[in-house]
């Protein structure tokens, strides 16, 4: 269905609006179901106050029924049909009259329609196509995210799957090639994990100077429970050869990059050593339903504790290689680079960094003096929080309460109630600490791709 914004004008002597039966029929003649006859959805319709001018917005698969279903109103006055585009379809496309860019590798959503259903949701929309959206944060609270509010993070349009026709092949240097079905999948022993996934680069936004990639604040990370097979269990019926060394994962996500010759697909591997924790599942359920299409339907990779890259979405494929994988995803990004003494060195982007943030109250919040919560939430890649700790002011650090027991693959949450006698401006900062010894950095280190931006969160409260 097409887009259009119709116009009509009439004379003040030829408004029908002033014949109550006519206005009536008109009425009748624009109803949806009425509307639907003719084959045209109307969108929204306004008339002009103190003029004879209508406007509406309506979808129909061609000019020519609009036509049909507006000729009354022609016989009545002028009748200009614009074909439109949605706020959203246009930023996809880089410009009004320029049309949003195709997935070259599968059929893919519409993305004015998927940026809509993020907006409609509640996301922070930081780009169209490919579509990316962060978390509020103070939306970041309890042990899940609502799939509708779970951050969205793609390199390329969303595809989307036929699910009666999906395969997962799995090949390469394997003792015996598979190709499985979604009920094939679902037949196979399951798993139930909650993991956290978070962007690697989340924060990059707060590094200074600036750095180029998606302008990430601080909600590029949710966390969600997840069923699916262990992967082991496919790698097992599918049986390593004893020259197999990584393990490709391909996802169905595709199109063209800076330094690449033609289009690539989506595409991380893994040791084959690391495949063998029984924690990573291929995933076709979230929060007790079907994955949705923006986080991989039909299926998806879940890596727990490693930044989301690793996750791979709408995986159709599994190659088990001889030797290391050097793909754009996995060579050209995804790494931190720094220069050390004048020369420049590199470290791939694996396991989240510790973190804590704090989601309650919301930075800029007006909160009225006396106790005030003081809530968040703290996760790590390298083990479970060990604790929190809070600086109000220019005091010292202080323990917060950890709520619930300690998690290994998803986020902490903790909260802590402190006093606060008089009005103005306070200033509040979170620090983690893991169990493997590690803690949040006062700034963290500054790298030319943006990644792992775990510095202590700071916010100001205004209190009343």
């Amino acid at each position: 269905m097409a887009l259009f914004v119709v116009r009509h004008q009439h004379s003040a002597e030829r408004c029908l609006t002033q014949d109550p039966r006519m206005g009536a029929m008109l009425l009748n003649h624009l109803g949806r179901p009425n509307a639907r006859q003719y084959g045209v959805e109307i969108q929204g319709e306004a008339v002009v106050q103190g003029e004879h001018t209508l406007y509406f917005i309506a979808e129909a698969s061609d000019e020519n029924r609009l036509r049909d279903f507006m000729q009354t109103f022609q016989g009545m006055g002028s009748l200009d049909i614009y074909p439109a585009s949605t706020w959203a379809l246009a930023v996809a496309g880089g410009g009004c009259g320029t049309p949003a860019p195709m997935s070259e590798s599968a059929s893919a959503i519409d993305p004015a329609d998927a940026c809509q259903q993020a907006i409609d949701a509640g996301l922070v929309v930081q780009r169209v196509h490919p579509l990316n959206c962060e978390t509020p944060i103070p939306a970041l609270i309890g042990a899940m995210v609502p799939n509708a509010h779970f951050y969205v993070r793609n390199h390329f349009q969303i595809p989307n799957l036929d699910p009666s026709v999906f395969r997962l092949e799995v090949g390469g240097f394997v003792k015996r090639k598979l190709s499985l079905s979604l009920d094939d999948l679902r037949n196979l022993p399951s798993q139930t994990l909650t993991v956290t996934l978070e962007c690697a680069g989340n924060g990059r936004a707060l590094f200074e100077p600036s750095i180029e990639g998606e302008k990430w604040n601080l909600g590029a990370v949710s966390t969600a429970e997840w069923t699916g097979v262990p992967l082991v269990e496919v790698l097992d019926r599918a049986g390593a050869q004893p020259t197999a060394r990584e393990v490709l994962f391909r996802g169905a996500d595709g199109g063209t990059v800076a330094g690449r010759l033609g289009p690539v697909r989506f595409e991380r591997s893994l040791r084959l050593d690391q495949c063998h924790d029984t924690d990573l599942l291929l995933a076709y359920a979230m929060n007790g339903e079907p994955l949705p299409v923006q986080h991989g339907y039909p299926l998806r990779l879940v890596v727990p504790d490693w930044y989301a890259v690793a996750s791979v979405k709408w995986l159709t494929g599994i190659e088990l290689l001889d030797r290391p994988f050097h793909g754009h995803y996995q060579h050209d990004k995804y790494w931190y680079e720094w220069e050390r003494d004048g020369e420049p060195v590199r470290e791939p982007a694996t396991l989240q960094r510790v973190r804590a943030l704090i989601t309650e109250p919301a930075p800029d919040h007006q909160t009225r003096r006396g106790d005030v919560a003081i809530r968040g939430v703290a996760w790590s890649g390298a083990g479970p929080i060990d604790r929190v700790e809070i600086r109000v002011g220019g005091g010292g650090w202080q323990p917060a309460h950890l709520v619930g027991e300690r998690k290994r693959h998803s986020w902490q949450p903790w909260e802590q109630i402190i006093s606060v006698p008089e009005p103005g401006i306070l200033t509040v900062q979170a620090r983690a600490t893991d169990l493997a010894g590690r803690t949040q950095p006062e700034r963290a280190e500054w790298n030319r791709l943006g990644y792992g931006n775990n510095s202590i969160h700071q916010i100001d409260v205004r209190i009343i």
